[in-house]
């Protein structure tokens, strides 16, 4: 669980959910069933000990947007102390910025592992016009080096930087392998939970508040289960109704559609004895980092967050490596072959390659979190609804021209890569269609989008007369008492980037809330002027 370059190989493991999305029926058309896999982390740290920690906080158009939709306190100018305040970064050409933090409990290194990121992925971004920035300073938009969640060459999860520290205190204590089934609520008010371990059931009451951290997923599920969520789904699972709010509406995620290009200097990661070795010895080498060394952000218009993200993963795939990849993401198994093949001749003919992933950051498609049964160990049924509106595609198209567009600069055909490469890949029925037109794109996105891990949104923050809100400001559940949820599914709107920075912020601030204390007011105070 460690090791930062495979993150991939702990998912349908122990440590992970292993959720699937109900059938797609405008998506997923290549996965097992037209189902996206969905890993959520079931380990302390959550989906921070599984993920690939990739440290993006957003844009800053992102929170001012929440504000303005009634989320008042939550404005980029009031999130931004907190995320200084747990950082401490290591990045020597950061130190010094006035947008990052020394001597937090997180630390952010720098992701940068190969001659790729400056040489092929920063170079080709200048040619297309856009500048090197920190993407979690001042601006958003252009070409980043990677900053990872990852000290002394190991995951730095949430777990280790803020529960492990922590663990010696009196008035913590920590249940593992315990599954909360249900919050006790009494004439509107919270006042405990019931959980199972080794089978028995045991019941914790609350002095002051329950606070429900389950997640995107995990959260409305046990809302619902508890009496909280739409009064008709509620209903035809005979729960009794405590509270009607949208619970498990307004899901958000982003979706990834990943292309491969020739790389002849072979530069790009690929796993060899040695180097695992090394790692086991020293803790450095290529297993000591995640790879994914840059990002870059499109944007159309300076006013709103961008639409779009590059992420330049610098990983080559063995073709030993295929069959848990496949597994990974739902891959139809009658693909999986033509995939091995495809990876096989690259690996014999070229010598290396690397991906680009083309994020859609803002899908305009909704979907929906909702019980299977009452039976708190029934998985609940995601449907996300994916490319159900006709932008979402839209704007995909736009980030795949572009990403063909950086292809055919100088930086990218140095070493060997150009437009047509991704035409090369083994997609079928796509593969049949004229390249590179908008039906073959159409068809790709249809068939092989998948799933970038970042589902929000389903206990959503608003004012109080916001009827699609779950949460107010101070994400206490509206008609509860005694009741917040602190997690990813409070997100007004997905952030503009990988969700994990983000939700630390929320705790951090939620710890202030809860509290009814000020912990950053000399942060604030420092950067008032930002």
């Amino acid at each position: 669980m460690h090791i930062p370059a495979l993150p991939g190989l702990l998912q349908n493991t122990k440590t992970d959910w292993a959720y699937k999305t109900v059938p797609q029926k405008k998506a997923c058309m290549a996965l097992k069933d037209q189902k996206s896999a969905w890993p959520r982390g079931k380990v302390l740290g959550g989906s921070s000990s599984i993920n690939y920690m990739h440290y993006i906080r957003g844009s800053r158009h992102d929170f001012d947007g929440w504000a303005k939709e009634g989320c008042q306190g939550w404005s980029y100018k009031d999130v931004l102390p907190y995320f200084i305040k747990s950082e401490d970064i290591q990045v020597p050409s950061l130190k010094n910025s006035d947008y990052h933090g020394v001597g937090g409990p997180l630390t952010v290194s720098d992701g940068a592992s190969t001659s790729l990121v400056d040489g092929v992925y920063r170079r080709g971004m200048e040619e297309l016009g856009y500048q090197a920035v920190d993407c979690n300073g001042e601006s958003q938009t252009g070409f980043c080096f990677c900053q990872e969640t990852v000290k002394s060459g190991e995951r730095w999860s949430t777990a280790k930087a803020f529960l492990r520290p922590a663990m010696n205190r009196p008035n913590l204590h920590v249940s593992t392998n315990s599954y909360v089934t249900k919050i006790l609520i009494e004439n509107k008010k919270a006042v405990g939970i019931s959980f199972i371990r080794d089978n028995v059931k045991h019941v914790v009451k609350a002095k002051k508040e329950v606070i429900i951290s389950g997640g995107a997923v995990n959260s409305p599920q046990l809302l619902m289960l508890s009496g909280i969520g739409p009064k008709e789904h509620l209903s035809s699972m005979k729960i009794p109704l405590v509270a009607d709010l949208p619970v498990g509406n307004n899901l958000e995620d982003h979706l990834m559609i990943m292309m491969v290009f020739m790389d002849n200097s072979s530069a790009a990661f690929n796993p060899s004895t040695w180097s695992f070795l090394q790692y086991q010895l020293f803790r450095s080498g290529p297993f000591s980092k995640v790879h994914l060394e840059g990002d870059a952000f499109l944007q159309d218009d300076a006013r709103a967050p961008p639409y779009l993200q590059f992420t330049f993963y610098s990983i080559q795939v063995p073709p030993f490596m295929l069959d848990p990849m496949a597994e990974m993401v739902n891959l139809d198994p009658k693909i999986a072959k033509g995939t091995y093949d495809f990876y096989k001749r690259i690996s014999e003919e070229v010598g290396g390659s690397f991906f680009v992933e083309n994020i859609l950051l803002h899908p305009k498609s909704r979907g929906t979190i909702r019980l299977q049964s009452t039976d708190p160990f029934d998985q609940p049924l995601i449907d996300p609804n994916y490319l159900d509106h006709p932008d979402d595609i839209k704007d995909l198209l736009k980030g795949i021209n572009a990403t063909l567009r950086l292809a055919n600069t100088t930086a990218f055909r140095a070493v060997g890569a150009s437009p047509s490469d991704p035409y090369e890949e083994y997609f079928p029925p796509c593969n049949s269609l004229s390249f590179p037109s908008d039906e073959y794109w159409i068809c790709r996105i249809r068939h092989y989008t998948y799933h970038f891990d970042h589902p929000t949104s389903t206990c959503r923050m608003g004012n109080n007369d916001d009827v699609t809100a779950v949460v107010d400001p101070q994400l206490r559940v509206k008609g509860v008492k005694n009741l917040r949820v602190v997690d990813a599914s409070v997100m007004r709107h997905v952030t503009s980037g990988n969700t994990n920075a983000p939700t630390i912020m929320i705790a951090e601030k939620a710890a202030d809330l809860i509290r009814e204390i000020d912990s950053v007011k000399d942060v604030r105070n420092k950067v008032e002027h930002l």
